[in-house]
C-alpha cells in the first residue's frame, strides 16, 4: 500500500445507510463522494422498487458529478432499467434469478462462507463481499468471523475480495484487511457519521 490518497480511497467501498444519517442524505453521499472511493453502494432495501429508483437517480447524480461508481443494491430491475453497469445482489437473490448476471457488466455478491464465496465466482460474481469480519453495532449480538475466515476467502476465490464487517476507515484496517489478501474494505457507519464520527481515511 502506498501513501497516495488516491490509492488510499480507491480501496475503499462506502456503503450506504441513510438511517445513521445526522444530516439530508443526499448532503452525505456528496460529501463522501467528495473523497473518492472506490465505489458508492447503495443499500437501501427497506425502501420499494420506486421509492429506490427515485433515490438511485439523485446519487448517481452525485456519483457521476464526482467520478465515483455507483453500485445499486438488490433491485436489480431498477438498475436495468437505469441503464447501471453494476449491480451488488445477496447470494440468495442470484440463486433465484440467474439470467441477473448477464444484465450488468459488474456483480457484487455478498457472501458469509467459503462455499459461498466459490458459489458466487461460479454464478457469475464480478467481486464478493466477505463478512462480517468484526464486531459491528449492524449485527448487534452476531459472531463475527475474523481474519482468518477471511484470509480463507480469498484463497479460495480468483475474483476481488471486500471485506466488510466492523471495518475502521483508516489507512491501518486497509492495510491490514489487504495483508489478509482482500482487495479492500466497504466502510459503512463510518461513512455514513463522518466527518462527525472519525475521519473516513487518515
Amino acid at each position: 500500500m502506498t501513501d497516495n490518497t488516491e490509492d488510499i480511497y480507491s480501496r475503499v467501498i462506502a456503503v450506504t445507510d441513510r438511517h445513521l444519517c445526522g444530516r439530508p442524505f443526499l448532503e452525505q453521499i456528496e460529501l463522501i463522494c467528495s473523497r473518492r472511493p472506490r465505489a458508492v453502494l447503495l443499500r437501501e432495501k427497506d425502501l420499494t422498487e420506486e421509492e429506490y429508483a427515485q433515490l438511485l437517480s439523485q446519487v448517481r447524480e452525485i456519483c457521476d458529478a464526482h467520478h465515483v461508481f455507483c453500485i445499486p443494491h438488490t433491485f436489480a430491475g431498477v438498475a436495468s432499467v437505469q441503464k447501471s453497469a453494476a449491480i451488488h445482489l445477496p447470494l440468495p437473490v442470484l440463486r433465484s434469478g440467474r439470467d441477473i448476471a448477464g444484465q450488468f457488466r459488474y456483480m457484487g455478491v455478498s457472501v458469509h462462507s467459503v462455499p459461498e464465496a466459490v458459489e458466487a465466482e461460479r454464478l457469475g460474481a464480478s467481486y464478493v463481499t466477505a463478512g462480517h469480519i468484526f464486531a459491528t453495532a449492524c449485527k448487534p449480538g452476531a459472531v463475527p468471523r475474523g481474519i482468518g475466515f477471511l484470509r480463507e476467502v480469498c484463497a479460495a476465490v480468483d475474483i476481488p475480495v471486500y471485506a466488510i464487517g466492523g471495518m475502521q476507515g483508516n489507512l491501518a484496517c486497509i492495510e491490514k484487511m489487504r495483508a489478509a489478501g482482500a482487495a479492500g474494505i466497504c466502510v459503512m457507519s463510518e461513512c455514513m457519521r463522518w466527518p462527525e464520527r472519525l475521519p473516513l481515511v487518515t
